[in-house]
C-alpha cells in the first residue's frame, strides 16, 4: 500500500516516471540492474536486508561496471536513529525523509533532486558557491550579497518568488515588488546563480524567449 501511494506521488509530478517497484532489497538490486533508474526511493526496513546495505551493494555494482550510470538514492523511512542517518549519508544518500511525511514534502525533495541533477549537468568548472549549494553546506557568509545588492530588496524579491511557486518573469517580479525591471532582474539572476532559483525559458510570439524564475531554496 505504501509503495503504491509513493508511486502515485512520483507519477503525479511532471518530468518523473516510475520505472519499477520492488518490495525487498534483493528485488530492488535486480530491478536497478535491469532498469538503470536515475533515482531510487529506499526504506531502511526491508524484509530481507537493510536499505543502507542495498545502497552499498548498488554502489559496489556501479564501481565494477564503469559504463553503468549512477543511481541517486533518497531514503523514505521511519528510522530516526542518528547512527542510521549518518550511515545513510556515508553510503551516498542524497537526502532522508522521516515518515510520516506529506505528499508535498516528498515532491519537494524530488524537485530538489531534479534541480541538482540539472545543475551538475550544466556545470563546467564549479565555483565554491556551486559546491556549497550541491553539498547543502552554507558556511557563514555564503549568503552574503554581491556589491550593489541590498538585503531588504533581496528579501522582497525572495518573498515575491516564494508567493509564486509557478514562477514569474523579471517584469512580473518588478510589478509585484514595485521595483524597476532591471533591479528585479539583477536579484533574480543572483538567486539563480546561487542555486536558490531555477530559470526556464518560455517562447512566445516575439521570437525571443522569456526567462522565468522559480524559487527552489
Amino acid at each position: 500500500m505504501v509503495a503504491k501511494l509513493h508511486s502515485r506521488y512520483v507519477s503525479a509530478m511532471d518530468g518523473f516516471t516510475v520505472a519499477g517497484v520492488a518490495h525487498n532489497g534483493a528485488e530492488a538490486l535486480r530491478a536497478a540492474e535491469r532498469l538503470r533508474p536515475d533515482l531510487m526511493l529506499l526504506d531502511i526496513y526491508l524484509p530481507d536486508m537493510n536499505g543502507i546495505d542495498v545502497l552499498r551493494a548498488l554502489r559496489t555494482a556501479e564501481q565494477r561496471d564503469a559504463s553503468r550510470p549512477s543511481t541517486d538514492a533518497l531514503f523514505i523511512t521511519a528510522a530516526r536513529d542518528a547512527g542510521v542517518i549518518r550511515s545513510a549519508l556515508r553510503a551516498g544518500a542524497l537526502h532522508y525523509l522521516i515518515k510520516p511525511f506529506s505528499r508535498s514534502a516528498l515532491q519537494e525533495q524530488l524537485r530538489h533532486v531534479a534541480a541538482l541533477r540539472t545543475r551538475l549537468d550544466e556545470l563546467g568548472e564549479a565555483r565554491q558557491e556551486d559546491v556549497d549549494q550541491i553539498f547543502g553546506t552554507r558556511p557563514p557568509g555564503s549568503r552574503e550579497l554581491p556589491k550593489g545588492l541590498a538585503a531588504p530588496t533581496a528579501d522582497l524579491v525572495e518573498r515575491t518568488l516564494r508567493a509564486r511557486p509557478e514562477g514569474l518573469s523579471a517584469t512580473e517580479c518588478a510589478e509585484a515588488g514595485a521595483l524597476s525591471r532591471v533591479s528585479a532582474r539583477r536579484y533574480l539572476e543572483h538567486f539563480a546563480g546561487t542555486g536558490r532559483a531555477e530559470v526556464t525559458l518560455r517562447y512566445g510570439g516575439t521570437g525571443r524567449p522569456e526567462r522565468r524564475y522559480r524559487w527552489i531554496g
